[in-house]
């Protein structure tokens, strides 16, 4: 499992006085891109940041997401990993428990040739680390 904080800013949230649902959609883009590049580049998986492809997304609402001037916690984990995509899964904590759970399909991606590719030795090694919460 990773765990990282991720701002909440003023702008995110809606007329409804929580953060719209979209906002939540970046929240979740920041807990990822911090566990796929910032963390895979401090363990020798640079070669993630060279593409990665969003195939499928969902998101479940538990409860309203609302501005505090603390970063929410964000956990994350890898529940599939194949030959060149991998699925991440996260929570986000609210103010009152868990606030969303979602769920991420994810492709390795070739940008020259601009077509999924198989995930590199080292890629998956990475990956397997955060397997299941671990």
């Amino acid at each position: 499992m990773f765990s990282t904080d991720v701002a909440v800013r003023w702008s995110d949230m809606d007329v409804y006085g929580h953060v719209n649902n979209a906002r939540v959609v970046t929240l979740l883009e920041e807990a990822r891109t911090e566990l796929l590049f910032g963390e895979g580049a401090r363990r020798g998986a640079q070669t993630l940041a060279e593409g990665v492809v969003v195939v499928e997304l969902s998101v479940r609402y538990r409860q309203p997401l609302v501005y505090t001037a603390s970063p929410v916690r964000v956990r994350l984990w890898v529940s599939e990993l194949l030959a060149a995509s991998f699925a991440v899964e996260y929570v986000v904590a609210g103010t009152g428990g868990d606030a969303v759970t979602a769920r991420t399909q994810l492709a390795a991606y070739d940008t020259a040739a601009q077509r999924p590719r198989r995930l590199k030795p080292g890629e998956r090694e990475f990956l397997a680390a955060f397997r299941d919460g671990r």
